[in-house]
């Protein structure tokens, strides 16, 4: 992969790196700010209807948080492999990943053959 290529896909991965820790810091903060309205309601009064939309509220922003975590994760890894002179070969057994598929997923960690692999088990 030619130095541009590498230059531009890793200005690719660090905007989205910083697009996912504003999203963190949102989801962080609409975490803490549900948690802070529901700490004194009383679940007596609540129709259990409103307990469960509520329960399914947190358990939605509680999923969306840790996706986001997990594609911070993948994206810094990818921008170590790159610092490291590894990035564009699959973690796994070597091969190149392919330039496509690196323009399509920056953060690509296996080639089409080891992926197709994994998702197969």
């Amino acid at each position: 992969m030619d130095a541009s290529s590498l230059a531009e896909l890793r200005a690719v991965l660090e905007a989205e790196r910083a697009r996912l820790a504003d999203e963190l810091v949102d989801l962080e903060r609409d975490s803490s700010t549900n948690l802070s309205d529901q700490s004194g309601e009383n679940n007596y009064r609540d129709h259990m209807a409103d307990q469960g939309t509520a329960t399914f509220g947190k358990e939605l922003e509680m999923s969306l948080e840790g996706n986001a975590r997990e594609l911070y994760a993948q994206v810094e890894r990818a921008l170590a492999r790159l610092d490291a002179g590894e990035f564009g070969k699959c973690v796994r057994c070597g091969a190149d990943v392919g330039v496509d598929r690196l323009h399509a997923m920056p953060a690509a960690e296996l080639c089409i053959t080891c992926k197709e692999w994994e998702e197969s088990r």
